[in-house]
């Protein structure tokens, strides 16, 4: 069986888009919220998955039947459902496969970032969705953000002229930094990518749009600079629960999951456990229990990256794992004003008139799905194929390759020690 093509009816209250989810965490249960909230659009009618709890309970919330449920990829595409597309969330080391059979079996795909592990995978899968006419989107859940999306219209709308330079700061936060990259599946490039990509293409993929120029020649530099053996304090127990300086420890797994209980809504709760079962246990012998000083993990902790694109306007980036905070901080420079903005809010400064205006958006701090983007990006893949308009998808994987091609390079730079064009 393969999948079907949408039905369209001239644009006019188009048939529900059909859709699999290959993979069902985090991310899936966000898309998985406006899919079962607007079935006049789209209807869920499988779902892959390899952990059985939580293939189980996305089966529950939207209503699948067994024959609509695989525990692997496998499986699926033995005897795929029929459906207009699928929905990619697996783990990043398990995005190229999934995706070209998926285009091979005719289905459109929207595909969690980063796109896959290697540049050439990358292109892969552009090159077939092209040569098949399907359509590939692509998650950079910034471009469907409304402060970012401000910062795009006030750099396009001419008002301050044109783009002269772009400094943006990505700060992890120490929480995020140790619970995904230190200790969790961001922590080694061979499982996932370099945490450039895996944290920032997001970043990057938001300066490319903003300056709307590729990359010329660009220079990366960094390193695995603290989250080793070697820096090690004298004391530090290969768990935080039997280590003798853990409430010393700024990195503690105890104090981030037990005392604050932060970072365990990703945390599978099987039936008959409690949240604080899962965090006990976990604590006892799972990953998130480790040392930060005594994992296996290999990403960057702290990473810079300079860019002239081909419009000649120049870029600095850095990440950083060693912040409180975990936000963004954009300055662009143009040639009558600038635009500053940390995610709260963005100030304009007008050069001519010498006033200064600002756009509050501390309202959307905290709001669910990054402030509805989550939301957006699917009904934006939803109504692109409803409605026939296959080249309008904000995040088409042709525009995404180019950060992805940044990242790839900048991490060469760094490893290797030189510029690349």
């Amino acid at each position: 069986m393969s999948a079907k093509n949408v039905e369209i009816n001239n644009g006019i209250n188009p048939a529900p888009l059909s859709i699999v989810a290959i993979g069902a965490g985090n991310r899936t249960a966000k898309y998985l919220h406006y899919i079962l909230n607007h079935p006049e659009e789209v209807r869920l009618v499988g779902v892959v998955e390899i952990n059985g709890l939580r293939r189980q309970n996305v089966a529950k919330a939207a209503g699948l039947r067994p024959s609509q449920c695989f525990s692997d990829v496998d499986s699926f595409f033995l005897d795929p459902v029929k459906a207009d597309a699928v929905l990619i969330c697996t783990p990043e080391n398990a995005h190229f496969r999934p995706a070209m059979l998926a285009l091979d079996h005719g289905y459109h795909v929207l595909l969690e970032k980063p796109i896959a592990q290697t540049l050439e995978e990358c292109r892969a899968i552009a090159e077939k969705a092209d040569t098949r006419g399907l359509t590939v989107g692509i998650c950079h859940v910034l471009r469907y953000h409304p402060y970012f999306q401000k910062f795009k219209e006030l750099v396009d709308n001419g008002e301050l002229g044109q783009i002269v330079s772009v400094d943006h700061r990505a700060s992890v936060g120490l929480d995020r930094a140790t619970h995904s990259y230190v200790r969790g599946i961001f922590s080694n490039e061979k499982k996932t990518n370099p945490v450039l990509l895996s944290k920032c293409c997001h970043d990057v993929d938001f300066i490319v749009w903003l300056i709307g120029a590729k990359c010329r020649r660009l220079s990366s530099f960094g390193s695995l600079r603290w989250f080793t053996s070697a820096a090690a304090p004298e004391g530090a127990a290969d768990r935080c629960v039997n280590c003798g300086i853990e409430s010393d420890c700024p990195y503690s797994a105890v104090n981030l999951y037990k005392r604050r209980g932060a970072w365990t809504k990703n945390f599978d709760i099987p039936e008959g456990c409690t949240l604080a079962d899962v965090v006990d246990r976990e604590l006892e012998e799972g990953k998130f229990g480790r040392c930060v000083y005594h994992c296996d993990n290999d990403v960057v902790d702290h990473q810079v990256l300079s860019m002239i694109m081909e419009n000649d306007v120049t870029v600095n980036m850095s990440m950083d794992f060693f912040t409180l905070e975990d936000h963004r901080i954009t300055h662009v420079c143009l040639t009558h004003g600038e635009i500053y903005g940390d995610e709260s809010r963005i100030t304009v400064n007008d050069f001519r008139t010498r006033t200064s205006r600002i756009y509050d958006f501390s309202g959307l701090e905290g709001k669910p799905f990054h402030a509805g983007a989550d939301i957006e990006i699917i009904r934006d893949f939803v109504n692109t194929l409803r409605m026939n308009r296959h080249k309008s998808i904000l995040t088409g994987i042709n525009d995404s390759i180019e950060s992805h091609r940044i990242c790839f390079n900048a991490d060469v730079s760094m490893k290797r020690d030189v510029s690349i064009g």
